[in-house]
């Protein structure tokens, strides 16, 4: 569900019609609905509310400054993958102790802050992170509570380029390799076991990948235990689904899922981290273009819009299928025609949507890129000198920008000449 719908004639965002912010900012711009965000947050918490359960907020799906601070101040924790992140989660009011650190490539700087910030915990995931950690916190006089991040090696049944739980991925530890890297660990000064760790994917639409890892996360700490680790909390990743594609796949509810983390861990008396990102973000957010030029072709139309690859990637990365409205419900009623929706970028792989049948689009008439609010602006560029799209945030009838369009001018700001050059 989202809070994206018409009124009057126009799509709306929440209590705002987007006309009136495209009047206002220009195209193309991300929109966030509080609402929906809330609404997302709440739905996942209830389905584990029985439960132990930190609830922690991937920040990669969507990082603006002003969406991390409407998590945190409902109590989202925050999970983070780089010093950036972290500062942001900070920044955002997150509690360091409602903070895990996760990624395959923490430097000893990011470690180091980390350590500092005394957050709740690191996910490790290699013996090389494991021995580092263990000397910057040492070095520091602190001690880090880590999970390792421990390979099932289980198929999640979703696109390859997000799948992180098979054995050919560059993440966590070999599962066979678990006991041995935990003894380690229980041995390394500055080091305190605290968790184990797994997260299988992204994008996830089949409930039986998380069942098969959870249990084998059981058997691993019950093992461990037995070894003689206090093990008080494992964190089970994200990577539940969402609709992109109305009528198609649907998701399991998060309801569903929650009643498999009971059925596998809830008897284990562990206090269980989860990390929803794209769940609660994606339909909680679009990308509002404008069409630019239409191009007649054999057998279907181009329709040229002002946004593009550089602004939102996934379809060209994933081959995302995103919904595509037009802001004026009267287009609803006209007859389709076979388009390609693609963008200015010199590139033919800039598209939004190849082969989509669409009501026929003209100049600057405007289109809204459904479920766009999880990786679609934390992955924008500048590729063609393109500057990046502001965000807005909607509560209710209130709008803000919460990230503006930078000018030309402070693009190139960044940017300097080298004396030689400055010298002609």
């Amino acid at each position: 569900m989202h809070h994206f719908q018409y009124r009057d004639g126009r799509l709306h965002a929440e209590d705002v019609a987007l006309d009136t912010i495209a009047d206002a900012v220009g195209t193309p711009f991300y929109c966030y609905s509080t609402a929906t965000l809330l609404r997302h947050l709440e739905v996942f918490r209830q389905a584990v509310a029985d439960l132990d359960a930190l609830v922690c907020y991937s920040v990669k799906a969507n990082s603006n400054l002003a969406v991390l601070r409407t998590l945190v101040a409902a109590g989202a924790g925050m999970d983070v993958v780089s010093e950036g992140e972290l500062i942001r989660a900070l920044k955002a009011g997150a509690a360091p102790e409602r903070i895990i650190f996760a990624g395959v490539g923490k430097r000893r700087s990011e470690m180091a802050l980390a350590i500092e910030a005394d957050i709740h915990s690191f996910n490790v995931e290699s013996e090389a992170e494991l021995r580092a950690l263990a000397k910057v916190a040492s070095d520091l006089g602190r001690t880090a509570r880590i999970a390792l991040r421990v390979n099932p090696d289980v198929d999640p049944k979703t696109h390859k380029k997000i799948a992180t739980g098979g054995a050919e991925t560059k993440f966590g530890v070999p599962y066979g390799d678990a006991r041995r890297l935990y003894r380690l660990a229980s041995e390394l000064e500055g080091i305190e076991v605290a968790g184990v760790h797994m997260h299988i994917g992204s994008q996830l639409t089949d409930l039986a990948p998380f069942r098969a890892a959870f249990r084998l996360m059981r058997e691993l700490i019950l093992t461990l235990r037995a070894d003689g680790h206090a093990i008080r909390h494992a964190d089970l990743g994200g990577g539940l689904g969402v609709p992109y594609v109305t009528g198609n796949v649907v998701p399991p509810h998060p309801s569903e899922y929650g009643a498999i983390v009971r059925e596998t861990l809830g008897d284990l008396g562990l206090q269980l981290a989860f990390e929803p990102g794209r769940m609660i973000a994606a339909n909680a957010g679009i990308l509002v273009t404008e069409v630019i030029f239409t191009k007649p072709a054999a057998g279907k139309c181009f329709v040229i819009v002002d946004a593009a690859m550089n602004d939102l990637v996934r379809p060209t990365l994933y081959d995302a299928h995103h919904e595509i409205l037009p802001l004026d419900a009267a287009k609803l009623d006209q007859a389709n025609v076979i388009t390609d929706l693609v963008g200015p970028v010199c590139e033919t792989g800039d598209y939004l949507a190849l082969g989509r049948a669409m009501p026929a689009m003209a100049a600057g008439e405007r289109l809204a890129v459904m479920s766009a609010g999880a990786y679609g602006a934390v992955q924008a560029g500048t590729y063609n000198s393109r500057p990046l799209v502001p965000e807005v945030l909607v509560d209710g009838d209130r709008w803000a920008v919460v990230r503006r369009r930078p000018s030309h001018e402070e693009m190139l700001e960044l940017e300097s000449l080298p004396d030689w050059l400055e010298r002609g």
